[in-house]
């Protein structure tokens, strides 16, 4: 009876060494469980963080680019205007093509009480053309940032633009090297815009040589 009572009593003990063992894993699986809760959380919070941030960055981006696109829209605009005496305005559709930002250019013109929206090669030919490049060149030199310094080199600007508008071109790139205080270095074989220059200088090639001669100077 006494051996029965001794095996009972051992298997007893071992099922109470086993049961503390598995509590002390119990209590360790606990704790990682707390510890993994935690860590989850804190991941979580980080992740609403990024995510808000991310819709901040892309809400300033939207904001920085709708205010950079009124300002070269206002620039080609009004250069546009002055050159070609009329009521034509310069727009900019922005879309997303491929996961890219994609811009088209337009000019629009009231004919009539009918707005006209054509793509600026097709307005008024080539000349339309050239004052929208030019005008762009300039709008992106003084919207850029950080500033870009130095020079607008042209190469034979408005040279689809007929002599009816020359002369407002000349008066517009003056006013434009006056306003920014930039200087302009400009090729062109107009009379018109070679005489509006500070210093005019014709390069003739004679042989194999080019020649320069100071033609005017202010």
């Amino acid at each position: 009876m006494n051996d029965q009572f001794n095996q009972l009593e051992s298997k007893i003990n071992l099922l109470r060494d086993y049961l503390a063992r598995e509590e002390g894993k119990k209590e360790k699986i606990i704790e990682q469980i707390n510890k993994t809760s935690a860590l989850l959380e804190d991941v979580n919070s980080q992740i609403d963080l990024l995510e808000k941030v991310a819709l901040v960055f892309k809400k300033t981006s939207e904001f920085a680019r709708e205010q950079a696109k009124r300002q070269i829209e206002t620039i080609v605009t009004k250069c546009l205007q002055y050159v070609f005496e009329s009521n034509i305005e310069f727009e900019i559709d922005l879309n997303e093509l491929r996961n890219k930002a994609n811009a088209e250019f337009y000019v629009t013109n009231d004919v009539d009480g009918i707005s006209l929206k054509t793509k600026p090669e097709i307005s008024r030919g080539g000349g339309v053309v050239d004052i929208v490049s030019l005008a762009l060149r300039i709008a992106f030199l003084q919207t850029h940032k950080p500033p870009i310094e130095g020079p607008l080199i042209l190469d034979e600007p408005a040279k689809h633009v007929s002599e009816d508008y020359i002369y407002n071109v000349g008066e517009f790139l003056k006013q434009t090297s006056e306003m920014f205080n930039r200087q302009i270095i400009m090729v062109t074989h107009n009379q018109h815009l070679s005489a509006i220059g500070d210093k005019s200088y014709k390069v003739e090639l004679i042989g194999t040589e080019s020649k320069c001669t100071l033609i005017n100077e202010k």
